[in-house]
């Protein structure tokens, strides 16, 4: 739970959430199933670095669903690469999310590989893949998604059509999932 400290309490950092009192949040330091959403830039990836890197020794899989399908999208996949250093073995996977699955994981992210499903003309296939995949997640993952339906509702039909499956996924996502967070900002927030 993310909370401000007050005169005359004391607070610590874990993991970029503050705890007041010294006390730590339930599951930290354990293996979790842990949701990131969040808007887009509001720390999601960052996050999710950091809670993997708190999972037990070994190394970490990180499931990259993104193309590089520009020059700007090559720099981004080149500099989270950068970013997740070796301690990751980066496997891509922008379709079959659930045969990347393995201990001590990062999927990054959901959206990605909706937009990818949606795109390649495998729509209806979304949901038996996120079925597999969920069926098969391993106790210590970390999954990040985007919150895209806060807004306008979009003019087009496979706009409409993709927001109802990510809205549909994330909930899904969510109810399997240990803890959920809300980035905004930069800051975690505690949703589950």
């Amino acid at each position: 739970m993310l909370a401000a400290s007050g005169r005359g309490r004391k607070s610590i950092r874990v993991a970029k959430t503050v705890l007041l009192d010294g006390q730590v949040g339930p599951g930290y330091g354990q293996a979790m199933r842990t949701l990131i959403t969040g808007g887009v830039k509001s720390g999601k990836s960052t996050r999710a670095l950091e809670l993997a890197r708190a999972f037990p020794d070994g190394s970490r899989l990180f499931v990259a669903t993104a193309l590089p399908f520009d020059d700007e999208m090559r720099d981004r996949i080149a500099r989270h690469k950068a970013e997740r250093g070796p301690e990751f073995v980066t496997r891509e996977e922008p379709i079959d999310i659930d045969r990347a699955i393995g201990p001590r994981m990062v999927l990054d992210c959901v959206p990605m590989w909706l937009n990818n499903l949606f795109f390649q003309e495998r729509e209806q296939d979304w949901e038996a893949i996120l079925d597999r995949f969920i069926a098969a997640m391993p106790e210590d993952a970390v999954l990040v998604t985007n919150e895209i339906g806060m807004g306008v509702i979009p003019a087009d039909p496979l706009s409409r059509r993709y927001g109802v499956a990510l809205g549909l996924a994330n909930a899904r996502l969510a109810a399997a999932a240990d803890a959920v967070e809300l980035m905004v900002a930069g800051i975690p927030l505690r949703v589950k």
